[in-house]
C-alpha cells in the first residue's frame, strides 16, 4: 500500500507547524541512503520519521534505526508503513528534550545521521548533533535549499555566516543532491537538498569553539558593518583597541565579517579572549 493511501485510510492529518512533507519516491529514498554510504554494520538515527518511507529504505541496507518522532498521532501510519521491518524502534519523543546521554546510549560508537528535517527547526538540530552528539560520525540531512547553500557557503559569498561557520569548524560540508519541491506529499512551497556532514575532530588547530562561537556572533551583529565597528558596538571599546586587536589577529580593519574564513576567526578569538573581552 502506497503512503498516500496508508494516510488516507488512517485518517491522519498533516500539520504545517511541524513542517509535515513526506517522501514517497523510491529513487529519491535510495538517493538519500546512498549519500550517507551506510553498512550493515551501522546503526542509524532519524530524526523526524514522518510516514516512514525514509525509514524502510534506511532500514534496508544499515544494522538499526532509531527514529525520533514527535507526532504521536502517526503511530497507525506508521505501524502500516512499517509493517515487516524488524530492525527499526520509532520513539515518539520531541528530539530537541531528550537528553543527548540518552539519545546516544541506544546508537553506540559512530552511529549516522540520516533525516528529512522539518524546516522550522533544521539549524538547531543540526547545531545540536555537531555540538553534543560524541559518537556521530557524520549526518545526512534534507533541508531547504536555501539553507543548504549557507551550510556550505563560501567566504565573501552572500549565503555565508555565522551558521556556516560554526558547521564548518566541527565538519566537512557538502551539498550532495538537490530534491523538487514536487517529490514530497504534501508539496513544501520550496525545493530541499541534501546536505552530508562528515564530523571532523579537531579540524582546526588552536580552536577555542565557545570563543569561536562569540567571536563569529559580533562578527554578523550587522553584516553592513566592518569587523571594527562591530566589535566597537558590542565589545564597548574604542576604534583604536579594535584596529589594534585586529591587526594582532592580521585582519585588516576595514573588512567585514563575511570575508573571512575559520582561520581567522580563530586568531581573533584568541586576541579577543586574551584580552578578557569575550
Amino acid at each position: 500500500m502506497q503512503l498516500k493511501e496508508i494516510v488516507i485510510k488512517e485518517g491522519f492529518k498533516f500539520k504545517k507547524n511541524l513542517g509535515q512533507n513526506f517522501i514517497e519516491n523510491d529513487s529519491v529514498l535510495r538517493g538519500i541512503v546512498d549519500c550517507a554510504d551506510i553498512t550493515k554494520e551501522d546503526t542509524v538515527l532519524e530524526i523526524g520519521v514522518g510516514g516512514g518511507t525514509l525509514t524502510r529504505e534506511i532500514a534496508k541496507r544499515a544494522k538499526m534505526v532509531f527514529g525520533y518522532e514527535i507526532d504521536k498521532s502517526l503511530h497507525s501510519v506508521l505501524a502500516r508503513s512499517l509493517s515487516g521491518v524488524d530492525n527499526a524502534e520509532i520513539i515518539f519523543k520531541d528530539f530537541m528534550r531528550v537528553p543527548m546521554e540518552e539519545v546516544e546510549s541506544d546508537l553506540g560508537k559512530n552511529y549516522v545521521v540520516i533525516a528529512n528535517l522539518p524546516y522550522y527547526i533544521t539549524s538547531p538540530i543540526v547545531m545540536r548533533l555537531l555540538e553534543e552528539g560524541i559518537n556521530c560520525k557524520r549526518s545526512v540531512v534534507t533541508v531547504q535549499k536555501e539553507v543548504a547553500d549557507r551550510f556550505c557557503a563560501q567566504a565573501g559569498t552572500a549565503d555565508y555566516g555565522a551558521i556556516t561557520l560554526a558547521i564548518d569548524a566541527l565538519s566537512d560540508p557538502k551539498k550532495m543532491m538537490d530534491i523538487p519541491r514536487d517529490i514530497f506529499y504534501p508539496a513544501p512551497n520550496v525545493d530541499s537538498a541534501v546536505v552530508r556532514l562528515d564530523i571532523v575532530k579537531n579540524k582546526y588547530e588552536g580552536l577555542e569553539y565557545a570563543s569561536f562561537r562569540e567571536t563569529v556572533r559580533i562578527a554578523f551583529l550587522s553584516r553592513r558593518k566592518t569587523l571594527a565597528n562591530n566589535l566597537i558596538n558590542s565589545l564597548k571599546i574604542d576604534r583604536d583597541k579594535a584596529e589594534e586587536i585586529l591587526n594582532e589577529a592580521g585582519i585588516d580593519p576595514s573588512v567585514r565579517g563575511e570575508r573571512l574564513n575559520a582561520v581567522k576567526f580563530i586568531a581573533l578569538s584568541g586576541s579577543l579572549k586574551k584580552r578578557g573581552l569575550i
